[in-house]
């Protein structure tokens, strides 16, 4: 599995106009071949900066598979209007893996 990872810096005061396009976004990434689970994280010290972290089966099925699809072209038009700069992307993948504890968690 390979994890992407992108930073995304969201014009000041566009935070809440993103979060809505991204929720109508996720269902076009989550319906692509080779997808298999993603997360959208706001920083708690930079209100405009997110983190995308999205898991592929293989690089190809992002690079490739989404990157040049019709349904990218949508993901495009509704989310890269917001970005500045554009987004750095890097993919990832796993060298260790641990477990949660729940106390970790506050549980």
């Amino acid at each position: 599995m390979i994890l992407e990872v992108a930073v995304l810096d969201v014009k000041s005061g566009e935070e809440k106009a993103f979060e809505a396009a991204f929720g109508k976004a996720q269902s076009i990434i989550s319906s692509v071949d080779g997808y298999v689970s993603h997360q959208l994280q706001r920083c708690l010290e930079h209100r405009n900066r997110y983190i995308l972290l999205v898991n592929w089966e293989t690089l190809e099925h992002h690079t490739e598979g989404f990157r040049q699809s019709e349904p990218y072209q949508e993901w495009r038009a509704l989310l890269h209007h917001f970005y500045d700069p554009f987004p750095e992307v890097a993919h990832y993948e796993g060298v260790y893996a641990g477990n949660v504890r729940h106390s970790d968690l506050g549980l």
